[in-house]
């Protein structure tokens, strides 16, 4: 698979893996942010993908950003058909401010293939499962 990428701001830096076998590919902040404690920001990335068709591209964390510092991805969604800037929207969760700088990596991105299932109407659903309707907790978790 080929995936397109176009840089919308000149200094931007291109996804990268730091492993050739990594399935996801590191986004870059484009610019420097302060995240206070509880803040949401959008984080300019200054790329642009174009995604194949049948395919989605998914935002997640950097570990070592979640896991230590409290910086968590919100949404993260990138479907095929869009070829506008990356932005990645992040929430501070943790204790204390953050600062991100220019180029600091702030992301990944896993392309994975869809099914693009035909919603149809029913009058019920095959309730007889293992599971049933059994919700939070029904494991006993």
């Amino acid at each position: 698979m080929r995936l397109e990428v176009k840089k919308v701001e000149k200094d931007a830096t291109l996804p990268t893996r730091a492993h050739s076998s990594d399935a996801g590919m590191d986004f870059y902040a484009l610019m420097r942010y302060d995240i206070q404690p509880g803040e949401r920001v959008q984080i300019r990335t200054g790329i642009a993908l174009a995604i194949p068709e049948g395919y989605v591209g998914l935002i997640w964390d950097k570990s070592g950003l979640s896991h230590k510092v409290g910086l968590k991805v919100l949404g993260g969604v990138i479907d095929a058909g869009y070829r506008g800037e990356i932005m990645i929207g992040i929430i501070n969760l943790g204790e204390h401010a953050y600062r991100l700088e220019r180029g600091h990596k702030i992301a990944q991105l896993l392309i994975q293939e869809v099914v693009l299932p035909d919603i149809v109407e029913v009058r019920a659903l095959d309730e007889d499962t293992e599971r049933g309707d059994g919700a939070f907790g029904s494991s006993g978790v």
